[in-house]
């Protein structure tokens, strides 16, 4: 049996964190931590725990650190429960990040990471008026740019508010200078004519564009009309970027989204044990003790600690023998993840010929969009994801055998860029719910079965365990910002005295 040493001193954790009325552990007692995980949450905890003195041991049951942060390249093999693996046959330098593939620019914690980790970033384009909007679900349908879709709808309803205003209609609630104000703004807003209507906007894209004369001006498209732009399903996607989370300005590791765990496993004192699966969780009088199987020689081992951080997902987590109390183990049995298919290919960039560098076209169906890449611009290969589908759609596309998703990706792209499906090579299919010790993407609590009150039992310490992960965050396993709050969350309640 393996006894892990003690540990260094300190309990300081950085502001934004719960202090609570038990008093610190001091410089005096230190505390022995496992943590059970080397996903972003996990590596956050240790590196958390070091920074305040400690030397955390981290068990993870992969071959690798990251967890749901996982980025595929040449050589790279894809394996999942009860289907066939795969050889992902990228060329040298492409990779496609098969979970975590951006990082808004209000995620401090992530940021602040990458920052002090010394890992270089670039933008990811995230949102491009260059995209496309298409409905698969009806063929004869024309596709239409964002651009068109965004600048048309804005000019048609600046105009049905203006001819309200001049109806009097709205006398009631906006009184004469304001209505005089807002005017002049609707007329900007919607690019309206000196009559305040629409007729259509260069904003929305060129039927001619300008020529090489003073005299040859660009002539804009024909505006689509109001009943045109509601009919379209896609048409709630024009929102996309107005959400908090994915407004410009996106962000991306250079290389690949995994340059963030990989910086954060080397920068701890004690590299994280690989190929741990975790066998036992158990109380030891007042710590804990954790066996593990080595997946490679099948050897087990042992550790005893005072406290154990867990961010084992949480359906792998109830499977294991533990010594939770019975609200706790009752939490963590009754949750489910989600669904999550993410479907990529390498081809020359024909989509640039469209004038489209990144961004999101939304196609619907099960295969949802095609998103193209950033950092790789005007190279002869690169990397398009061709389909990303979850809930209701990740489950109907991970219904089908591996061959099959990724030729509907590839039916999805040759339909929205006709006669290009055949430049797409080397497809590969990622289904979350069957990768091996994450059995999904991430955890939406308003689905059937799940329920929000396992939170609030999961977000208190059970004696000495303590539990991580995004999906305790209000991010609820989407984003690594999440993960990293909750694991300091999780390290300030670990390092207080007494903990229940």
């Amino acid at each position: 049996m393996l006894l892990l040493g003690r540990l260094g001193a300190g309990a300081a954790v950085a502001g934004g964190f719960p202090t609570l009325a038990r008093a610190a552990v001091s410089p005096e007692k230190p505390l022995r931590i496992i943590v059970l995980g080397a996903g972003i949450a996990g590596l956050s905890a240790a590196y958390e725990l070091q920074k305040a003195g400690h030397q955390p041991v981290v068990l993870e049951a992969r071959g690798r650190v990251g967890g749901r942060v996982w980025t595929l390249r040449g050589g790279d093999r894809i394996r999942h429960t009860g289907l066939e693996d795969q050889t992902v046959g990228f060329d040298d330098g492409l990779y496609l990040n098969a979970g975590a593939a951006r990082i808004p620019s209000h995620h401090e914690h992530i940021l602040g990471y990458c920052r002090e980790l010394g890992v270089p970033l670039e933008v990811m384009v995230n949102s491009s008026r260059s995209t496309w909007l298409y409905d698969q679900a009806r063929p004869e349908a024309a596709r239409v740019r964002q651009r068109e879709v965004i600048n048309d709808l804005r000019g048609a309803l600046s105009e049905l508010l203006e001819k309200a205003l001049a109806g009097g209609s709205l006398d009631e609630q906006v009184d004469a200078d304001t209505r005089k104000r807002l005017a002049e703004f609707l007329k900007s807003y919607g690019d309206l004519g000196d009559a305040y209507d629409y007729r259509g906007s260069t904003r929305a894209g060129l039927l001619k564009p300008a020529g090489a004369t003073a005299n040859q001006a660009p002539a804009a498209l024909p505006p689509l009309t109001l009943r045109q732009l509601v009919d379209s399903p896609s048409l709630s996607m024009v929102l996309f970027e107005e959400n908090i989370l994915m407004q410009a300005t996106m962000l991306q590791p250079v290389g690949g989204m995994d340059r963030i765990p990989a910086a954060m496993a080397a920068a701890l004192h004690a590299p994280p044990v690989l190929n741990a699966e975790v066998r036992e969780i158990r109380r030891h009088g007042s710590g804990v003790r954790i066996v593990w199987r080595d997946r490679e020689t099948g050897a087990e081992s042992a550790a005893d600690a005072d406290r154990a951080i867990v961010t084992i997902p949480l359906p792998i987590l109830a499977r294991i023998p533990a010594d939770f109390s019975p609200g706790t183990a009752a939490a963590i049995a009754r949750v489910r993840l989600s669904e999550s298919v993410k479907v990529g290919f390498q081809s020359a960039p024909f989509w640039e010929a469209e004038q489209i560098y990144g961004g999101i076209s939304f196609t619907g169906g099960d295969t949802r969009l095609v998103w193209y890449p950033s950092g790789t611009f005007m190279k002869p290969k690169q990397v398009l994801i061709a389909a990303y589908a979850s809930r209701a759609q990740g489950r109907s596309l991970a219904a089908r055998p591996i061959a099959e998703q990724i030729a509907i990706a590839r039916a999805s792209v040759d339909r929205l860029h006709p006669g290009h499906g055949a430049d797409l090579k080397g497809g590969v299919a990622v289904n979350w719910s069957r990768v091996p010790f994450s059995e999904g993407p991430w955890l939406e609590w308003d689905d059937d079965g799940n329920d929000m009150a396992a939170t609030k039992v999961l977000d208190d310490p059970d004696g000495p365990f303590l539990f991580a992960g995004s999906h305790l965050s209000h991010y609820s396993g989407h984003w690594q910002e999440g993960a990293i709050l909750s694991a300091k969350r999780a390290v300030s309640l670990a390092l207080q005295e007494n903990v229940p």
